[in-house]
């Protein structure tokens, strides 16, 4: 029996201190004849010994199995490899049939000669969803973070209607349960993880986080400057659509941004001179966000970005994240501790 768990040792079933001590202690017990095990102790019947000895192999043998049950659907659900990308690309036919049923459920002709077949594969399409974000939970090492993240607030979000409505059939029609069943949709950016670019664009979007909140808070006060100024230039006439300041700002949002919806229009000729003014300025408005973006995907590219080296860049080893917050030292996604940047 010693010897067996020489070979189960050697197999790496366990490992821990305590089990060699173990060993020893069912040795001494069990008498052998070994002078290491020839100690004075007190006896406990060979049968007793040797049935909690293997229970105790068995545990470890089960929990070892358990653990390495638990690595592989890991990397089904948390991988990159082509299994998991394979469950991925189910994933997101699931999730396309699921909102193209939310969608045809509004759609009265279609819906009513179909109701079973709704309800069928819905609840199939429930299950599957269920059963995967208990999967996850499962394999998560730190489930609670999970649970709060986007992405598992989204898988849980989506699930529940369903299971209201089976408790409580009146529910269905709630506006709140009919949205909540659309949020499965946002499921589809996890598929992002596979695309390197996404990376890039996000680490050149946080690099620029400030600057193009200082760009926007520009602009909010150009529109409220512009929109009174027109206001106070078309009010005066007659036929004028610009009854209100609101009105005025929601003119030159549209104009600024060169939609121009044709619903409000200026009818002076200082007006429509300021409003050919507002028209240009609409494109170098758009270049600016633009340019600020590039210059940070061109840096970060180069190594750097615009006056920083990218610390963002570290794998996380066990999910395989690459964007992290700049002094992170857990994976925003899975938890686990992030190598020196």
């Amino acid at each position: 029996m010693l010897r067996e768990f020489d070979i189960f040792r050697e197999k790496r079933y366990f490992s821990s201190r305590w089990l060699h001590r173990l060993r020893n202690y069912v040795g001494r017990r069990i008498g052998l004849g070994n002078p290491e095990f020839g100690r004075a102790v007190p006896r406990v019947p060979r049968s007793v010994c040797e049935h909690w000895w293997w229970c105790c192999v068995w545990w470890w043998q089960g929990r070892q199995e358990s653990s390495r049950r638990k690595e592989r659907l890991e990397q089904l659900l948390f991988g990159s490899n082509a299994l998991s990308r394979t469950f991925d690309f189910f994933m997101l036919l699931a999730i396309t049939v699921s909102v193209l049923l939310f969608m045809l459920e509004s759609v009265e002709s279609v819906y009513s000669g179909a109701k079973w077949l709704f309800h069928i594969i819905d609840w199939a399409l429930t299950i599957f969803f269920t059963l995967e974000f208990g999967l996850r939970l499962y394999c998560s090492r730190l489930p609670s973070r999970y649970v709060k993240s986007f992405y598992g607030t989204v898988d849980l979000l989506s699930t529940i209607p369903l299971y209201i409505e089976l408790i409580m059939p009146g529910m269905h029609y709630l506006l709140v349960l009919r949205v909540l069943r659309l949020l499965r949709v946002f499921r589809i950016f996890k598929l992002f993880r596979f695309i390197r670019e996404r990376d890039e664009l996000n680490r050149a979007l946080r690099a620029s986080f400030y600057r193009i909140s200082y760009f926007l808070f520009l602009m909010v006060l150009l529109v409220c400057i512009i929109g009174t100024v027109m206001y106070i230039v078309e009010s005066g006439q007659d036929d004028s659509d610009f009854s209100s300041i609101p009105k005025s700002i929601y003119w030159t949002i549209v104009t600024i941004t060169t939609v121009g919806y044709g619903d409000i229009s200026p009818t002076t000729g200082l007006g429509q001179f300021l409003a050919s003014v507002i028209m240009l300025l609409g494109y170098g408005i758009i270049a600016v966000p633009t340019g600020i973006v590039t210059a940070e995907v061109v840096g970060a590219r180069r190594g750097g970005g615009a006056g920083q080296p990218d610390a963002t860049r570290r794998e996380c080893p066990r999910c395989g994240q690459t964007t992290h917050r700049q002094h992170a030292r857990y994976c925003d996604r899975c938890g686990e501790r992030l190598g020196a940047g």
